[in-house]
């Protein structure tokens, strides 16, 4: 499972998943890949059982990118435990995803072969994602960056 080696602080506040993916939202490095369209938290588990179905089809040919790291902590307290008493203790770790958020690239294999193995990492998560390559996506946040700067979307 990911997870991180250390952390300046063990617990955290529930926080925000309000906006849009202002970072992480263009395919850097593969041909094709993988974009969450609704706000999620995504566990450790999640995001390595995506990996092994992503890998699996592929047949360990060509190459795999994980965007995500799940570095925020969750916590919980045992059941049937009355209230008071402090925060419960962290039980699994989850990466924070917004809209546009890129989660797995993938390169080197064929176009058809890359869709299908990023579908069925697609069924391993929780959230709606969909499908991308790295021309739509990368014009996708080119637009939405200007936008959001005020600028004109032409």
């Amino acid at each position: 499972m990911l997870m991180p080696k250390r952390v300046k602080h063990r617990k955290q506040f529930r926080g925000s998943m309000a906006g849009k993916a202002l970072r992480g939202n263009k395919i850097t490095n593969g041909s094709y890949g993988l974009v969450a369209l609704e706000p999620c938290w995504i566990k450790s588990n999640q995001i390595e059982a995506a990996r092994v179905a992503l890998t699996r089809y592929i047949k360990r040919g060509g190459k795999v990118w994980i965007k995500i790291f799940p570095d925020k902590p969750v916590t919980a307290k045992p059941a049937e435990t009355r209230m008071g008493s402090g925060k419960g203790t962290t039980e699994y770790w989850v990466a924070v995803v917004k809209p546009g958020r890129v989660l797995f690239e993938i390169d080197g294999v064929a176009e058809a072969d890359a869709k299908e193995a990023l579908r069925l990492a697609m069924h391993k998560l929780p959230c709606k994602c969909k499908i991308a390559s790295k021309d739509e996506v990368n014009a996708a946040a080119e637009v939405s960056a200007q936008t959001a700067e005020g600028g004109d979307a032409q």
